[in-house]
């Protein structure tokens, strides 16, 4: 399970046998929830609070690119 980054007590990143379309998953101590990338949400949610699955979202957003490019890079191997 490559690990994208932590930020705000949360984990984002990829299970090794991913398909698409492009997504990441978070996880903390709450629960974990997956989120699409390119058509930044939620698809499902496993305990995350709202407050955190904005949060998460937001994260997302910003390091958008940088998990498009972990994931081309972790995928194409």
């Amino acid at each position: 399970m490559p690990t994208l980054f932590y930020a705000f007590g949360m984990r984002f990143f990829f299970y090794s046998n991913e398909h698409e379309p492009i997504h990441v998953h978070v996880r903390n101590a709450d629960g974990e929830a997956k989120f699409s990338v390119k058509a930044l949400r939620c698809i499902d949610n496993k305990g995350l609070k709202n407050k955190d699955v904005k949060l998460a979202r937001a994260l997302i957003k910003e390091n958008k690119e940088l998990i498009i490019n972990a994931w081309h890079t972790h995928f194409s191997k």
